[in-house]
């Protein structure tokens, strides 16, 4: 049996272990944070307060930062550090592309207007390029140089709902890579839309599939939360706006730019064109040492209309014309499995045909963990070469689903051939969590991994501290991290 099944499987064995045997002990992880503030707090850094294997240091090299969430070196081998300029929370700050001095000091290069999240940075010939979510104007790919010119290299991105524009990642052969992320949890607009803020602003927003695909009729039914009467309830089907319901057999037709894929555009300009579809949020792209591009998958969540219970995210090697599985599939396993459902939920298939079996991942991570940024060693002075090395940002709990401890907040390792997944850059002390929650100075919450470019030296871009508060996710300004890692 494959690692990462034995490993899920593990998992799961062991929440329902937890709830059913260790009640008086445990509880479901909740709010915390106190009232809901987005002003900076004094964030006391100590390298000492966070766990490596023998052999391995690190130390931050810049503090002070608001959202950042990217990396990336110049010709020179200088770093660059991106700020996002918007956070789950709708909370919006200029995004920037900053410089890195000497002494951690930062120089502005480029400043961005009000269309946040910058979710990723990749630098190519001579210029950086920019994934920007588009909350608010749509998706984007911008090409930055050194001197701060901008200019776009793709627009119109559907990228108003949950998830962004995401990547980039340069291939070696002439074209740019990125990821966009779905407008949904899994596939159908429900109330949990109007908490994260889209609904509002973009009622007729919905998930667009990259393909024809045939619905098997299935509708979800939610209070009406765009109406003040009560006892309106709007019923809403899959891949249509809030409150639009949809009948067995109805083909929705794909189009190109989609949800839910990875997609390329050259360089040297030319058509928009589809790599892979049927992907929820695929956060960060990376390239292995031997070409295969891989990708983290961003899986469900437990809240909307269609939840889903226990779904691991995704390590996933991309092949072009691949379906990964949204919104029927996690992990290549069928939601119609037991294992995805809750307490009277059940997340009955949303397709009537699928448009080909799910491959199986290259390694399946912790539920509600967010892997997102992440880089291959390619240096044996640095180890472990050819694997990959995968921030994780951290649960989003109780928002995305209850779950029984903090997940995630670390750097794991990832043997792309056996989905072996280890912990390499983790909090010390008794639980894992963020450093503000368990009481130390070390890591917030990481959300990318870079490799400098002679392979020597990770560097870990930490978002900084967010909170979840009982009126959502609190993220604090001015108190995120760049952490580099050397072998001593």
């Amino acid at each position: 049996m494959p690692y990462y099944t034995l490993a899920r499987r593990a998992t799961l064995a062991l929440g329902f272990l937890v709830a059913a045997g260790l009640s008086g002990c445990y509880k479901l992880r909740g709010h915390y944070g106190g009232p809901k503030s987005f002003e900076p707090v004094a964030r006391t850094v100590n390298a000492g307060d966070v766990a490596l294997p023998t052999g391995y240091r690190v130390e931050a090299v810049a503090q002070g930062l608001t959202y950042p969430t990217g990396v990336a070196f110049d010709a020179q081998g200088t770093p660059y550090v991106l700020e996002a300029g918007y956070s789950y929370g709708e909370v919006w700050t200029a995004p920037r592309l900053l410089r890195l001095r000497a002494g951690g000091q930062t120089e502005e290069v480029y400043t961005g207007g009000k269309n946040g999240p910058w979710t990723g940075l990749a630098f190519h010939e001579g210029n950086f390029y920019i994934s920007e979510g588009g909350e608010l104007e749509g998706g984007r790919i911008l090409r930055v140089t050194p001197q701060g010119q901008m200019s776009v290299v793709v627009d119109k991105l559907p990228s108003l709902g949950d998830h962004h524009t995401n990547g980039p990642a340069i291939g070696t052969d002439g074209y740019l890579y990125f990821g966009q992320g779905t407008a949904t949890n899994s596939g159908v607009v429900g109330p949990d839309a109007a908490e994260f803020g889209w609904l509002t602003r973009n009622p007729q927003f919905h998930d667009y599939p990259c393909e024809d695909l045939t619905l098997a009729g299935q509708n979800y039914t939610s209070d009406n939360v765009l109406t003040e009467a009560k006892d309106d309830k709007a019923m809403t089907g899959a891949y249509s706006p809030y409150g639009t319901p949809i009948k067995e057999g109805q083909v929705i037709k794909g189009q190109l730019p989609c949800t839910g894929a990875i997609m390329r555009v050259p360089l040297r300009g030319g058509p928009l064109e589809l790599v892979a579809s049927g992907l929820r949020n695929p956060f960060g792209l990376a390239f292995a040492p031997d070409g295969r591009l891989f990708t983290t998958e961003n899986a469900y969540d437990s809240r909307g209309s269609r939840p889903v219970y226990g779904a691991g995210d995704v390590l996933w090697e991309i092949k072009k014309g691949t379906w990964y599985g949204f919104p029927d599939y996690s992990a290549g396993e069928s939601l119609a499995r037991k294992d995805y459902n809750g307490p009277g939920r059940n997340p009955s298939q949303i397709l009537a045909k699928h448009p080909q079996t799910p491959p199986k991942p290259a390694a399946v991570l912790g539920v509600h963990s967010s892997s997102n940024g992440f880089d291959f060693s390619r240096s044996a002075a640095f180890g472990h070469v050819g694997e990959a090395f995968i921030a994780q940002f951290g649960d989003m709990a109780p928002n995305t689903g209850r779950i029984y401890g903090p997940v995630g907040f670390k750097v794991v390792r990832v043997n792309v051939e056996n989905g072996r997944v280890e912990d390499f850059l983790v909090n010390k002390g008794r639980v894992n969590g963020p450093g503000s929650e368990i009481g130390n100075a070390g890591l917030e919450r990481p959300v990318a991994a870079r490799f400098s470019p002679d392979g020597q030296t990770l560097y870990v871009v930490d978002f900084g501290q967010m909170p979840m508060t009982e009126q959502g996710p609190a993220p604090k300004k001015q108190t995120g991290v760049l952490w580099k890692i050397t072998k001593i």
